[in-house]
């Protein structure tokens, strides 16, 4: 008996999928930013010299200012300490051999070339201007322009944010010390008011940051843009209270034209110095290139925000000269790691950045990756000497 229901018709043949392209989530890459001659925080020290220089302080209008300079560099001291993470520094310990060669190169090795640089005196450095650049060899490292640099490159930057910290926790006590002992009367010596100005200065604020960071370290890190236009307010404060110092002494007439640009070759000769020393250094000292980069970057560079209210409390009525050489070595090392930094990124292995965040030390790579990194050392050294 035929079935009472038909058959259903045959359906179309169906068109073969075409696979789905997966999305690849590819590594981020800090944003590289425009590279300029002059950053911004440098077009205003420019203009507050300038203004110095035109329109100086004197008399009851000077003592004002030197007045708001002294709470200008304590608060300027309290939010360093505020800032700083002691956590994330002792986090840092396990990578002591990195930090130890960030510490060697910034308070040892920068020292005793500020020291060789002696001999220049009086024939190509007059004796302030000496004075100067080896103060600008006793100030701690940088710590943002560090970080920044060193993410740019692909480097380690959790051990650059470590190394900055310590850097920076030490340079407070250290620096004074240095000088005290470097520059004797030029810096104030070891006289009792000296280091009572120190320490009411620069290390009572800072650690009175460390203290108050558990409450108020929410506050900073929420206002961060405000104050750091805030910090660079009073950096510039502490620049035109020291230039226009020395207008009214007349101390910038020791200074010629040419004795800047021969200041500029010293200070190009010290930075290429430190660049040679800590890549081709960290490299016989078995770091991987992420730590090697992070070495570069913080061991050759110097703190322009640390540095200026230190010398307004240590040098007095000499710091326009004190930190005329600081400045310029300032302006010069963000011109020259901009343009290393790109190089290191455009030479970076595949994954590089990655794992230089978890660790240092050569021995945990794949041969994979070791053959991969020893490739861009070739390459990182190309773009070394170049520079």
């Amino acid at each position: 008996m035929p079935s009472p229901h038909r058959p259903h018709p045959p359906h179309p043949p169906r068109r073969p999928r075409r696979p789905r392209l997966r999305k690849i989530a590819l590594p981020a890459r800090p944003a590289l930013p425009s590279w300029l001659p002059l950053d911004g925080f440098i077009l205003g020290l420019i203009g507050t010299v300038a203004l110095a220089v035109l329109l100086p302080v004197s008399g009851r209008a000077a003592t004002i200012t030197d007045g708001a300079t002294t709470v200008a560099v304590a608060f300027l001291f309290f939010l360093y300490g505020a800032r700083l993470s002691t956590r994330e520094a002792l986090d840092g310990v396990r990578h002591w051999r990195l930090h130890l060669t960030v510490l060697v190169c910034t308070f040892v090795i920068f020292p005793a070339l500020g020291l060789a640089a002696r001999g220049l005196v009086p024939y190509v450095l007059t004796h302030p201007l000496y004075t100067g650049l080896l103060f600008l060899c006793l100030v701690p490292s940088t710590v943002q322009s560090s970080i920044a640099f060193t993410s740019i490159a692909r480097g380690n930057v959790a051990a650059a944010i470590c190394a900055g910290s310590f850097s920076s926790l030490l340079g407070v006590v250290v620096t004074p010390v240095l000088v005290a002992l470097l520059l004797g009367g030029s810096g104030g010596g070891f006289s009792a008011d000296s280091m009572i100005k120190i320490g009411l200065q620069l290390l009572a604020p800072f650690l009175a940051g460390q203290l108050l960071r558990r409450w108020i370290g929410g506050f900073i890190s929420r206002h961060r843009a405000v104050l750091r236009l805030v910090d660079r307010g009073s950096v510039l404060l502490v620049v035109y209270a020291a230039f226009s110092e020395g207008m009214v002494r007349g101390i910038w007439h020791q200074v010629t034209p040419a004795r800047l640009a021969i200041l500029l070759g010293v200070e190009a000769v010290l930075l290429t110095v430190m660049l040679t020393l800590t890549s081709y250094g960290s490299r016989k000292l078995g770091f991987v290139r992420e730590d090697r980069i992070t070495i570069v970057f913080a061991g050759s560079k110097k703190s322009l925000a640390a540095g200026l209210p230190m010398a307004s409390v240590l040098f007095g009525a000499q710091a326009s000269l004190a930190v005329l050489p600081l400045m310029l070595f300032h302006q010069m090392q963000l011109m020259v790691c901009a343009v290393l930094a790109r190089r290191f990124a455009a030479r970076a292995p595949e994954g590089a950045g990655a794992a230089g965040t978890a660790g240092t030390g050569a021995g945990n790579r794949s041969s994979v990756a070791r053959a991969d990194a020893d490739s861009a050392d070739s390459a990182d050294d190309a773009a070394l000497t170049r520079v």
